[in-house]
């Protein structure tokens, strides 16, 4: 986290220009690298359904019928 906190801390001072930030915003920037962290332990259990038919057949459903 502390290498999240320092790349977080130098992208901020490079594109705008402002020292580092104070504590709440160092609190955030962890609670970022948090939940940055819980997505990538989800990598590759998630997939798309395995019948992507089904949504192309809920979308002609849902249209409106042609004048």
């Amino acid at each position: 986290m502390d290498d999240f906190l320092a790349a977080t801390e130098a992208a901020v001072s490079r594109w705008h220009g402002v020292t580092a930030p104070n504590e709440p915003a160092r609190r955030m920037a962890a609670d970022l690298a948090a939940t940055i962290a819980a997505f990538t332990a989800l990598r590759g259990t998630l997939a798309f359904e395995d019948e992507p038919a089904s949504f192309e057949a809920a979308l002609r459903a849902t249209m409106e019928p042609s004048r």
